[in-house]
């Protein structure tokens, strides 16, 4: 499971407080590269959300698609194919 952009960033605060809080120097430098850590992985998370979001976009088009076509096959569908299609 991967963490969701608004994770990351919180995280991403809380680093940043930290480490502008923090009174020893090895304390500040730690927080502030698990700082840029969680930026680095609330970037990938936003890109991650963002293809979620096309991708279903584009599989509702898709299935909206499927559904006319499959309206349209058997519309034209006649059961007495000697006969010719129904007209509309």
């Amino acid at each position: 499971m991967y963490p969701s952009s608004t994770l990351c960033r919180a995280q991403e605060a809380i680093h940043r407080d930290r480490a502008a809080g923090a009174l020893l120097e090895n304390v500040r430098i730690i927080a502030g590269n698990a700082a840029v850590a969680w930026g680095l992985e609330a970037r990938s998370a936003e890109k991650r959300e963002a293809r979620h979001l096309r991708t279903r976009a584009t599989a509702e088009i898709i299935a909206a698609r499927k559904q006319q076509s499959s309206e349209e096959r058997s519309r034209l569908f006649s059961e007495n194919p000697d006969r010719g299609f129904e007209s509309p």
